[in-house]
């Protein structure tokens, strides 16, 4: 009987022991705290604070310096972009401005001394070719006189053309005088003037003898070619009308032109 009772005891005893031990260990470890705890508030003084805000204030400024620092990076990242943008464009236009400054000189060698000189003046215009037939009414001198003033001033020829209205080869002549080829030469090389002999007007009739002095019958039209110095260079009175053809009238005109 007495052994019976004795196991329980025991069993109590072994499992008593270890439950009495747990809390006193966990009790010193916050004993010691405890005093270390009242050391430092002796040693600084008490804080304002509650226990636990320094901790998290400290956390907090830590947090906010990594943060500061996170966000400084972009902007000293970003920095060298911008200062290295200026220095980009200002190589780029450095570049490109001695390409543009030696552009000029480079056209200017590429010419070279093959580049033709500017002319002064320009060419002439084309002088002005009458119509077909003849006026009677205009007064012939007056017109030779400023033929030979206009011959002066651009070195053509003065065409004199003596005929009538009635005449068929100076009909005849004034169709080949309006092609644009020959009038082309007229215009270029020649002031024409023509002149009426085949009515009573005696003005008309001195000029032809002044300027085709040989006489005799005259076989119309009577082409005279005057120099600007007024000297007679053809008469076709004394060498013979050309063929009154385009390929006979241009030949003479090119003939007499210079």
């Amino acid at each position: 009987m007495s052994s019976r009772m004795l196991r329980p005891v025991r069993a109590d005893r072994r499992t008593t022991s270890p439950r009495s031990a747990a809390p006193l260990g966990r009790r010193l470890p916050l004993v010691a705290a405890a005093v270390v705890a009242a050391g430092l508030t002796a040693a600084c003084g008490p804080s304002s604070e509650p226990a636990g805000s320094a901790a998290a204030a400290t956390a907090g400024q830590s947090a906010q310096a990594l943060s500061g620092s996170q966000s400084a990076t972009p902007a000293a990242e970003t920095s060298p972009t911008a200062s290295a943008s200026p220095s980009a464009s200002a190589s780029a236009s450095a570049s490109a401005s001695p390409t543009a400054s030696r552009a000029p000189s480079g056209s200017a060698s590429s010419g070279g001394g093959s580049a033709k000189p500017a002319r002064t003046s320009a060419a002439p215009a084309p002088a002005k070719v009458p119509g077909p037939g003849y006026d009677s009414s205009a007064d012939a001198q007056k017109q030779i006189d400023a033929a030979l003033r206009a011959a002066k001033a651009d070195g053509r020829m003065v065409l004199l053309d003596f005929g009538a209205n009635w005449c068929g080869n100076c009909k005849a002549a004034d169709k080949v005088f309006a092609q644009s080829q020959t009038a082309g030469i007229l215009g270029a090389s020649y002031h024409l003037v023509k002149v009426d002999i085949g009515g009573n007007s005696s003005a008309n009739s001195a000029l032809l003898r002044k300027y085709s002095p040989s006489g005799g019958t005259y076989t119309m039209p009577v082409l005279v070619v005057v120099s600007p110095s007024g000297t007679v260079r053809t008469d076709t009175h004394v060498t013979g009308n050309p063929s009154l053809t385009a390929d006979g009238i241009n030949a003479f005109l090119r003939k007499w032109a210079s």
